[in-house]
């Protein structure tokens, strides 16, 4: 099935791990170009790697989404390398949760700024030239904790509650420039970051038996692939998804009791 996506721009932030580096790669199988971003420079350069690998033109540039102007560069780089962007991945973000009390206002700036704000300030950059090129995507990944927030769950789930109705709201303002924007809901997809916590969690065990663990939470009774993930996210950035704009896919083996 020819999906259409040979020849366009993807931007990915979050790009050298998990879901970010797989949906860099399936871009990449699908003739795309890819500029991908994420802070630590030699796993970011193993990801291009990657991507290169699978057949695509990739630029990877380490940076701090938080740092507003060098996010910015970054869109704007892609922009000026490849005469565009038609694709705009915010993928950044990582698992901060606890109990209401204990979050500080600190915690919760981090949190916005991270996931929330640097969503906000690429896609600024990344509407001008879509808008030029006749339309484009901006798919935002979130959490399904975003719809249904459980104890001990902030800020991530009121960040990503946040970064839901930001797309709705986008696809509104949007939808007459034929730049449709949604989002993936996803609640456990194997990557480095889930790895990491669920080891630091559970010493002395293999990681198959910490994601067997994770796993049984699920309907499913399996964590996520990240390639499951990034599936959907190449689907709703292609041809084949032209009449999706303001919608939440849930990805997610089932655990969210909201639709």
């Amino acid at each position: 099935m020819d999906l259409g996506l040979r020849g366009k721009v993807a931007v990915i932030t979050g790009g050298s791990e998990g879901i970010g580096r797989a949906a860099a790669i399936e871009f990449a199988r699908e003739g795309a170009h890819v500029a991908i971003c994420a802070r630590r420079a030699d796993v970011l350069e193993a990801a291009a790697g990657q991507v290169k690998a699978a057949g695509g033109d990739v630029l990877a540039v380490s940076l701090d989404v938080t740092e507003p102007g060098r996010l910015e560069a970054f869109v704007q780089q892609a922009i000026d390398r490849w005469g565009g962007v038609d694709i705009l991945l915010n993928n950044v973000g990582t698992s901060a949760a606890g109990a209401f009390e204990t979050v500080t206002d600190e915690i919760w700036q981090q949190d916005l700024d991270l996931k929330f704000f640097s969503a906000v300030r690429a896609t600024r950059v990344a509407i001008p030239s879509m808008r030029a090129r006749g339309g484009g995507r901006i798919i935002n990944i979130t959490t399904v904790g975003g719809k249904q927030p459980g104890a001990s769950s902030v800020p991530t789930t009121v960040t990503r509650a946040a970064g839901i109705a930001l797309t709705k709201a986008m696809s509104k303002d949007l939808a007459k420039d034929n730049i449709l924007v949604n989002t993936v809901c996803v609640s456990l997809a194997k990557s480095g970051q889930t790895s990491r916590r669920g080891m630091a969690r559970n010493p002395g065990r293999s990681l198959d038996e910490v994601y067997a663990d994770m796993g049984a939470r699920l309907p499913l009774g399996r964590v996520a692939e990240a390639e499951e993930v990034a599936n959907v996210i190449v689907f709703l950035a292609s041809a084949r998804a032209s009449y999706i704009t303001g919608a939440s896919v849930n990805v997610d083996g089932g655990l969210s009791g909201a639709v």
